[in-house]
């Protein structure tokens, strides 16, 4: 079966299960499986055959909404798009007593925050579909999630690959050293870490929330709950910045200049960093840069005038690029979502193609931790 039909098969087997769960549910599935697609054939149904005279689609970022109306476009469904709104999360809220025959929210693990809920309390929409490539973390978030739209079709990254409806993708996890000063102030801020933590057992993350927030907790264990939370940041932006994570991503990419890189820093600072450590070969393209910038940037990528797009999360979703096929992350989380979204960026498929992600992390620190919970359902990892 052709790569289009077997995508248009599974596509349709989830919208018909969101049908039959009367026209609610949410559609996880990894990037590549074709979730905008969906959406716009939920809206163009509903619009089209159901009568309806309005929609709403929801997205995470403005570069989302130009793509999303996009996407109309793309699937002949243009003459939907005068009665489709797009509008971002962040102002979702301000929306009040509106009805809609149909909202679509994408990147819904993006848009769960108790700010955006406001939306979903204060407007009426008879039909809601979300999609989003893996379910939230957080507990309160997944449980926002469930009761808004319960999963209706599931498939997992490693599924898509399977059904060849993305390219492979190898995940090389490359162990880092401190440098001597490094590896001095990350044990020193641990050990004040671990001085703050112990003082809030048993739950030292449940427990610091409600002594900074609480009246009736003492001025001491206010003080570990702000040092808890302090140490937290200044361990992360040791290991975000590990001088050898600069020396790495150089020789990776001097040795791959004839493929296209997107890179991953953990802080903005740090991804100016990367790229002018490789400079004039890559451009920025994160949240501290103008949005002009950022377009050019994007542009500059994806016709070739640079081989390499330095960025911190703006690119974790929503973006098609078809021929960057090299990754190398330098600043981690904890979540597999993250990492999912990353991938997602390389593995668009192309005959032949295979997306390789390189992970630089400091061994022996919280980031292999987070590394370790972050890949533990994918499989094609490699530890080096």
């Amino acid at each position: 079966m052709k790569l289009y039909e077997t995508k248009d098969k599974e596509q349709r087997r989830a919208l018909n299960n969101w049908h039959n769960n009367d026209y609610c549910g949410t559609i996880i599935a990894g990037t590549g499986f074709g979730k905008s697609r969906c959406g716009v054939m939920a809206i163009n149904h509903v619009l089209n055959t159901l009568g309806g005279t309005r929609a709403l689609v929801l997205v995470p970022t403005t570069q989302l909404k130009d793509q999303f109306k996009e996407e109309f476009k793309k699937w002949d469904c243009e003459d939907c798009l005068e009665k489709v709104e797009v509008v971002c999360y962040q102002s979702a809220y301000k929306l009040k007593n509106e009805h809609y025959d149909i909202v679509v929210c994408d990147e819904i693990h993006l848009g769960l925050s108790n700010k955006y809920r406001q939306f979903f309390n204060n407007n009426v929409y008879d039909r809601i579909l979300c999609l989003t490539a893996t379910p939230p973390e957080e507990p309160m978030y997944k449980l926002h999630l469930y009761s808004l739209a319960p999963i209706i079709y599931t498939l997992t990254l490693d599924e898509c690959v399977a059904m060849k409806l993305v390219a492979p993708y190898e995940i090389c996890c490359i162990p880092l050293e401190l440098t001597e000063d490094e590896r001095i102030e990350y044990k020193k801020v641990n050990n004040k870490f671990v001085e703050h933590k112990m003082a809030l057992d048993p739950d030292a993350f449940q427990y610091a929330k409600i002594a900074l927030s609480s009246s009736s907790v003492s001025y001491e264990m206010k003080a570990h709950a702000a040092g808890f939370y302090k140490t937290i940041r200044e361990r992360k932006a040791i290991v975000d910045k590990a001088h050898n994570k600069i020396s790495k991503f150089k020789e990776i990419v001097y040795s791959n200049l004839d493929k296209k890189i997107i890179t991953f820093g953990g802080l903005n600072d740090f991804t100016d960093m990367l790229a002018q450590s490789v400079s004039p070969l890559a451009e920025v393209y994160h949240s501290k840069i103008a949005t002009k910038k950022k377009r050019e940037a994007l542009r500059r990528f994806k016709e070739g005038e640079v081989n390499i797009l330095c960025s911190t999360k703006a690119l974790n979703q929503g973006f098609d690029i078809p021929n960057a096929n090299l990754g190398i992350i330098c600043g981690l989380t904890s979540k597999s979502l993250s990492m999912i979204q990353r991938v997602g960026r390389l593995i668009r498929y192309e005959e032949g193609k295979i997306g390789k992600v390189y992970v630089l992390y400091v061994k022996d620190s919280q980031e292999e931790k987070w590394l370790k919970n972050a890949v533990y359902d994918l499989k094609g990892v490699k530890w080096l």
